[in-house]
């Protein structure tokens, strides 16, 4: 990597415009840097779900696949948000995308077939895990509306997607392996 922060202030940004990767300079609530926000706020989520899952892989070994699987997420993550400030640049591809659907079915397997809607809850990790899965979809709706005005290359919408859903997937797999029963929905009851 050739370019290196030597200065964290620019004051460049005081008037409300940031710069992109590729010199253009838009306002900081264009779709664009709306949609890097949020993918940049699900990659630390994602921080605090790996550090959480760190802490407690001595009491419950079978986090450490979760890590495993959850660790190179956050560095995809930052190429999304490389993709979407450098729109010329591209460094997801679909084997990711394959990767993640794997694990997605290998949980999915363990799990079996979900017959209620579940709540976030149960511990502190399942919760984390479902803000992140919320906070994933959050960055793909950004995505899709920088999508509807300036059309995005590359698998970065379909990977966003497929996140979301291993991250839903990875809650259950969580609650599983901590011996934590997952909360069921229970609907309200009908007025009388």
């Amino acid at each position: 990597m050739g370019f290196r922060l030597s200065k964290i202030y620019t004051r460049t940004g005081d008037t409300g415009e940031t710069g992109l990767g590729d010199g253009r300079r838009v306002p900081k609530d264009h779709p664009r840097v709306e949609a890097i926000g949020e993918v940049d706020t699900l990659n630390s989520e994602v921080g605090l779900l790996l550090a959480g899952l760190a802490n407690e892989v001595s009491s419950a070994p079978g986090l450490q696949e979760v890590i495993d699987v959850l660790t190179p997420c956050q560095h995809r993550l930052f190429d999304l948000g490389g993709e979407l400030a450098m729109p010329a640049y591209q460094a997801l591809n679909t084997a990711e995308i394959e990767r993640l659907e794997a694990a997605i079915d290998v949980w999915n397997d363990e799990l079996g077939p979900l017959e209620n809607f579940i709540l976030p809850g149960g511990s502190a990790l399942i919760a984390q895990a479902h803000v992140c899965r919320s906070l994933a979809r959050t960055a793909e709706r950004r995505c899709q509306h920088l999508n509807a005005v300036e059309p995005l290359a590359g698998v970065g919408l379909a990977y966003i997607n497929r996140l979301s859903d291993l991250l839903f997937v990875a809650a259950r797999v969580i609650a599983r392996r901590q011996g934590v029963a997952e909360i069921l929905w229970q609907a309200a009851k009908k007025p009388e």
